[in-house]
């Protein structure tokens, strides 16, 4: 089980109230929602491996090279308009003011539990999840509400998407059968390419004007892939209509931009370690400390409970 961490404590963040407070008057609703959010995924899964995936970059360098939008709206507004950095020097992203404290307490008590934590300097959480999941020898649920990661679904690998409709209480499954069913689609890659055709204002990525998601998954199925589709804009012979023949074309150095941008990279260099969960923490002691320091309480010890109860 690999875990998108920063989509899944923003959903915690505004999903539990801000009244939940540490003993000292501190915010925890982001600390205290994400471990029940893994208490409840331990529970109804009992994964034998499990990654708690960090973005060390938010907004890597060489991607905002390719799309100079890429994410340039989440930039925090004492940054905007500074060059993109990698590794220590990277720009903030904007995040709320009570959320941003919270995100080392939540990095102290997964180690704590010694449940495993990966983040990789010049890229973001979903490169590592890419790369985990390429490499894993196992099957591979990924967490995650961000819809990029579609494209990693996998049926020949076992590799499926679990979306949260509501908290991770309620889950959709995507397998390819779900993405055809949603998107008209016949796999994940697709989705990528579906994704760069259509744009992703959330990721600041404008698409190809003109073509909406409905039309993105029509050429794709006549044409196979983003290759396919550009031979076909390419070829005069093709039934493509004029002017998407044009906004293809029109748009030619955007899509080769956008390609690697839009793609999770499944090379990232991940340091060596264990991945498997354990079933008691690796540091009781601070365990403790952590959960008195933060008034951490029912959903540390739900979590705790959680790992003990898995089956052999």
């Amino acid at each position: 089980m690999l875990l998108d961490s920063a989509s899944l404590y923003f959903r915690a963040y505004y999903g539990v109230p801000e009244s939940v407070r540490a003993p000292d008057g501190t915010p925890v609703n982001a600390v205290r929602g994400l471990l029940d959010f893994v208490a409840r995924l331990v529970t109804d899964h009992s994964p034998t491996d499990l990654v708690a995936c960090m973005d060390a970059d938010w907004r890597p360098a060489w991607r905002v090279e390719l799309v100079p939008s890429y994410k340039t709206h989440r930039v925090a507004p004492e940054a905007a308009g500074a060059p993109a950095t990698t590794g220590e020097d990277a720009l903030p992203e904007a995040v709320p003011d009570t959320l941003a404290p919270q995100v080392p307490v939540i990095e102290a008590v997964l180690d704590a539990l010694g449940i495993r934590r990966i983040g990789v300097a010049g890229y973001e959480a979903d490169d590592v999840i890419g790369t985990l999941a390429t490499g894993a020898d196992m099957p591979v649920d990924v967490v995650t509400g961000d819809r990029d990661l579609f494209q990693l679904v996998d049926d020949a690998r076992g590799v499926r998407v679990l979306y949260p409709v509501k908290g991770v209480g309620s889950l959709q499954a995507y397998d390819e059968a779900a993405l055809r069913e949603k998107y008209g689609i016949a796999s994940g890659a697709a989705y990528a390419d579906l994704a760069l055709l259509r744009g992703d204002p959330s990721d600041g990525l404008p698409g190809v004007p003109g073509i909406g998601e409905k039309t993105a998954a029509k050429l794709l199925a006549a044409h196979g892939d983003i290759d396919g589709v550009m031979a076909a804009a390419n070829d005069p012979s093709s039934r493509l209509p004029a002017a998407q023949r044009r906004r293809l074309q029109e748009n030619r150095g955007y899509l080769a931009a956008a390609r690697p941008v839009v793609r999770v990279a499944r090379d990232v260099p991940l340091p060596e370690g264990h991945t498997a969960l354990p079933r008691r923490p690796r540091d009781p002691d601070a365990v403790l400390a952590l959960a008195e320091r933060w008034g951490l309480g029912g959903s540390l010890r739900r979590l705790v409970d959680a790992l003990a109860a898995r089956p052999e």
